[in-house]
């Protein structure tokens, strides 16, 4: 277990020096929200208070977030379900329509696209939250 912890953290260590070099480049084509968010690396890294804004692009940090709600990656109905071009969650108990797809789809297009996944752990109340955002530095809004 020991080595794979310590495989876990090379691998958050590697995204934070990824994520350093993406912030550098993009940096005036992202939101001001993903530009003030705590950046997030890996599922061990956590809020440092409620309702702190996040940041990732770690698909394992966004797996986890999901994981964690019960929800499950999916696109609008008729959608492309190898492609989606609209990336959503469908969360238990919301009466959406939405259409499943597969993690490997999901985050194909989340990779593709270079996004960052901006997200709450709680909302301040401490209650969980289920906010979640997709930025690009390529928006037209950028």
């Amino acid at each position: 277990m020991k080595a794979h912890n310590q495989g876990s953290e090379r691998s958050a260590q590697a995204q934070a020096r990824d994520d350093e070099r993406y912030v550098d480049e993009h940096a005036d084509q992202l939101s001001a929200s993903v530009r003030r968010a705590k950046w997030v690396h890996g599922p061990d890294d956590k809020a440092e208070r409620d309702g702190q804004t996040l940041a990732t692009r770690s698909l394992d940090v966004i797996r986890a977030w999901a994981d964690a709600r019960g929800a499950q990656p999916a696109t609008t109905p008729g959608g492309n379900i190898e492609h989606p071009r609209v990336l959503r969650f469908d969360f238990p108990g919301y009466d959406r329509e939405l259409q499943p797809v597969s993690w490997e789809a999901w985050g194909g297009t989340f990779t593709s696209r270079d996004l960052v996944f901006l997200y709450q752990e709680t909302l301040s109340s401490g209650k969980q939250s289920n906010f979640f955002r997709l930025d690009s530095p390529d928006r037209e809004d950028g």
